[in-house]
């Protein structure tokens, strides 16, 4: 039997150690590298343009716009902008960030990185925030497969058995679904499974919470697969709809099957039980989409995945949530819908 590519040696060509070796000058211009990639590293300047028109400040390690006379620096403009850490750490923190299959916590990401919890768990939003700022706007198609997974507002259950009550029918203003749509890999694609996957916080798995969901984020005329919650009744007139009753089987006969998106809900799950434990509805929209990410990603190698989102990263203009969140500014409301 063929080897599984995560086990394989090309899954893993991303050294840690060989990060924690680097110099700061080296880290300088791995920054400017994938910063301006586009001028093969030459810095332009983000008030006016200018390319090859500046004055290198070797002390601060800036550049000064020779036009507009503009100061500014490798991460200037970017969420890494006014950073206080050496720029290798955030090198670092991108690699264990990768290499965290399951996502990682706030407190392992100080330990690791030897910093505040305070500043962990913004640099940790920070970079997830990247991942949501930059996904593919196109409509899935083909083949989908849709599913929800319950989030919040767990009823711990009484002591006695006499006082417990039945928490399925429990109220639970806090309870959250995140809608997972995942496009299945077509035949000739280099992967297998799904291929795109994009995910969508309701209050519920109902029709009037999910359809704006689907009806902007899949082609109409593909085919969908579910299971068979009424929410997805709606959706026949308009989809080529496929459905199957998990209470009976896991793929019907005519072939309906949404496991690529109970394979999305299994990873979920091991993220929240396993790593977060606890995620607030305000930032819900970003650890969905991070496991989104991981799932889309699972195929390619963790140096592909590191160069990803360090571009990514470095072409997300500064958070208007995370810069300054310790000083108050807080994001105020969860991203609901699509």
């Amino acid at each position: 039997m063929a080897q599984h590519f995560l086990l394989s040696a090309n899954a893993r060509d991303l050294s840690l150690m060989k990060l924690f070796n680097m110099s700061d000058d080296e880290a300088f211009e791995n920054f400017k590298a994938v910063r301006w990639s586009d001028t093969d590293g030459e810095p332009v300047c983000p008030e006016c343009g200018n390319v090859n028109q500046h004055y290198f400040l070797k002390t601060r390690k800036q550049f000064r716009c020779k036009e507009c006379n503009h100061t500014f620096s490798v991460t200037s403009g970017t969420i890494f902008a006014s950073h206080k850490k050496p720029l290798k750490v955030y090198l670092i923190a991108i690699a264990l960030f990768t290499n965290a299959v399951k996502s990682i916590s706030a407190l392992q990401f100080s330990r690791d990185l030897d910093v505040q919890y305070k500043t962990a768990w913004v640099l940790s939003h920070k970079i997830r925030e990247s991942l949501m700022l930059n996904q593919d706007d196109e409509k899935l198609n083909g083949v989908c497969e849709v599913d929800g997974v319950y989030v919040g507002n767990y009823i711990r259950p009484a002591n006695n058995i006499e006082d417990r009550i039945d928490r399925r029918k429990a109220y639970k203003p806090n309870k959250r679904t995140v809608i997972s749509i995942r496009q299945r890999a077509k035949e000739g694609d280099a992967v297998v499974g799904a291929v795109r996957t994009k995910t969508f916080i309701t209050k519920g798995e109902n029709t009037s919470e999910i359809k704006d969901a689907i009806y902007n984020s899949v082609e109409l005329g593909s085919t969908i697969h579910a299971d068979e919650h009424t929410g997805y009744d709606h959706f026949h007139a308009h989809y080529n709809m496929k459905r199957v009753n998990h209470s009976v089987e896991y793929k019907s006969k005519d072939g309906a099957c949404n496991n690529q998106s109970e394979s999305y809900n299994s990873r979920f799950r091991r993220m929240q039980y396993g790593q977060c434990h606890k995620i607030s509805n305000l930032y819900l929209s970003n650890y969905a989409n991070e496991i989104a990410y991981r799932e889309d990603t699972r195929r390619m190698s963790n140096g592909a995945i590191f160069n990803d989102i360090f571009s990514k990263c470095l072409s997300t203009p500064v958070s208007n949530e995370f810069c300054g969140y310790w000083q108050g500014n807080k994001r105020i409301a969860e991203r609901l819908g699509a």
